[in-house]
């Protein structure tokens, strides 16, 4: 699996701050304060764990509004400009922030988002915001932050310390890839993604993987899923094989949560190969970075979601023992059952292929496919490379080996 080398980030070190901005916060005149805001954040982003306490402690009564509202514009374009998305940010938020700082983001979302026309603005951009529940309720009478301390039940204090961690997290926020135009930018993307009736029968199919207690019966339907998804492909292939997209193949970032998110992540790697894909992981912040074509996506997203829900519940069922409940144990079991589900996908995928009909059309189209999103990949992450994950438990490996291998994938 790929893994970036670069890293275009702030350099976050500890450091203490020489003197805060209190003067400048005080003075009234709201691009100081915003100023100010903005040093505040940032000392506390480079690791002036006190910072925000202090600066606090000695300005919220001066009601700085209008400051925060400026500066946050400003950061939060920022972010967007170095590559993060909505549901970027709101992952991040949520791994590293309390709910008060990630609601204060939500709200500075949805602002940046209303100052664009709805044609400006990418369905995947707008389709992210929504799922977040991103609107401006507040008026323009008033600072942004004033009301929602109001509706939150939070002091002037609480409300500034919360609008300064969110801020801080911004300034945090590493340059990115742009994977999705960012609203007002004229960049459009056209998006083609699996019909509804399709993932309607693909989703019907996890479910049942995800809730029997039988683990052949699961990887089975997971493989019927697969192929039901690889036909897709297929029918899309022979459909427009002549098709020329001037457009690089899209990509999408998907966030694991703690613990193992470098064996979770050589899953979604797995599940990205065998549907014609490439995947990158971001160890720093967790997430992995797959590339190609939306319905490819669609289906690397759907199984991946489940295949980790059904990975982690072998794992638990597998933990009979003290060992076998260790940390090594468990990341040794999720990474041979990663390695070993990506084979059986991968054999599904296959043997779809090599059924179908009009081979001479079809793989010509899939090889010119694959060569875009090699080409794609490349343009993304000149300096990506490839690195291993070191394995501490040989039983691990064999228990996550043997957890996958109990599948029987033929057909049900």
């Amino acid at each position: 699996m790929a893994k970036q080398n670069r890293r275009r980030r702030t350099g976050r070190k500890p450091a203490a701050s020489p003197g805060l901005p209190v003067d400048a916060a005080l003075s009234g005149d709201p691009s100081q304060v915003a100023e100010a805001i903005a040093t505040v954040a940032f000392l506390a982003a480079q690791g002036d764990e006190q910072a925000i306490d202090r600066f606090v402690a000695q300005v919220a009564d001066a009601q700085p509004g209008l400051g925060v509202q400026l500066a946050a514009r400003r950061i939060i374009a920022r972010a967007f400009e170095f590559g993060w998305s909505p549901a970027d940010v709101h992952e991040a938020a949520r791994r590293r922030v309390d709910e008060f700082a990630l609601g204060y983001l939500t709200d500075l979302m949805a602002e940046h988002r209303a100052e664009f026309a709805a044609e400006s603005v990418d369905e995947v951009w707008q389709s992210q915001l929504d799922a977040l529940h991103a609107t401006v309720w507040w008026t323009s009478g008033r600072p942004h932050l004033d009301q929602w301390a109001e509706r939150t039940l939070l002091t002037a204090a609480e409300a500034l310390t919360a609008a300064l961690h969110a801020l801080a997290l911004l300034v945090e926020l590493p340059e990115l890839e742009q994977i999705i135009p960012r609203p007002g930018t004229g960049n459009h993307t056209a998006h083609h993604h699996v019909d509804e009736r399709t993932l309607g029968r693909v989703r019907g199919l996890l479910a049942k993987a995800e809730s029997t207690s039988f683990a052949e019966e699961a990887e089975t339907l997971s493989a019927k899923a697969q192929e039901l998804m690889t036909k897709y492909a297929i029918d899309r292939a022979l459909l427009a094989p002549g098709r020329i997209d001037p457009d690089l193949p899209t990509a999408r970032r998907i966030w694991l949560d703690t613990p193992y998110t470098d064996a979770k992540a050589l899953l979604v790697d797995r599940v990205a190969g065998a549907n014609r894909a490439r995947a990158i992981f971001v160890a720093d912040w967790g997430f992995v970075t797959v590339v190609g074509d939306d319905t490819d996506l669609d289906a690397v997203e759907i199984l991946t979601t489940s295949l980790l829900v059904q990975a982690t519940r072998a794992m638990i069922d597998n933990a009979t023992t003290e060992q076998a409940r260790s940390r090594h144990y468990r990341k040794a079991f999720l990474t041979a059952y990663a390695t070993r589900i990506g084979e059986h996908l991968t054999r599904a995928a296959e043997a779809t292929i090599a059924e179908a009909a009009e081979p001479a059309r079809l793989l010509p189209a899939l090889a010119s496919h694959q060569q875009r999103v090699d080409r794609a990949f490349d343009t993304y992450f000149p300096t990506a490379r490839t690195k291993g994950i070191t394995i501490r438990s040989a039983l691990g490996w064999d228990a996550g080996t043997e957890a996958a291998d109990n599948a029987q994938l033929d057909n049900p």
